[in-house]
């Protein structure tokens, strides 16, 4: 799993922070961390949605082979995009991790859950179900364009994406 592969957002940065490709990107400090495990990696699915998990849901139902899905849920504070009951099927089904620019619910559950899960924010209210949104595009999360395929590391520090593998 790729979630024991040793590394460090801040010695990724200190080696890439001359990069002027555009290929490496630091998303802002506006994450919080919800899950069991701190520091996870690996390559990115992406899903766009807006207060409507319902592709959130078939993607951590699917199997996750060690990568991260990355959730635009376009910033909503006013819906949890993933819970408890998802947290526990993306660590089931091999996701080593969720990071969602929206809110998440189900705090304790989550806690509990083995796998990395990084949101804005807390919220008990559930989404609306209407089976909308996008999988597999490129989505822009807090102003950082994240693209199927990319590579995510997050750990205490941060979160770090690169187009591809720093390992």
């Amino acid at each position: 799993m790729t979630t024991s592969i040793p590394f460090s957002t801040c010695d990724l940065c200190d080696a890439h922070k001359n990069d002027t490709t555009g290929g490496f990107r630091v998303l802002p400090p506006v994450f919080r961390d919800f899950g069991a495990v701190r520091r996870f990696c690996g390559p990115v699915v992406t899903v766009k949605c807006f207060e409507d998990n319902s592709l959130v849901k078939a993607a951590v139902d699917s199997a996750g082979e060690g990568r991260v899905l990355v959730v635009d849920g376009g910033g909503s504070l006013r819906r949890a995009l993933v819970g408890g009951n998802l947290a526990a099927s993306a660590a089931a089904n091999g996701w080593a991790g969720v990071v969602v620019d929206g809110c998440v619910r189900d705090v304790a559950e989550m806690a509990e859950s083995q796998t990395g899960i990084r949101a804005l924010a807390l919220i008990p209210l559930p989404t609306e179900k209407r089976n909308e949104g996008q999988r597999d595009v490129a989505v822009q999360i807090q102003g950082v364009w994240v693209r199927p395929g990319d590579w995510l590391y997050a750990d205490e520090d941060g979160i770090v994406v690169s187009d591809r593998s720093l390992n």
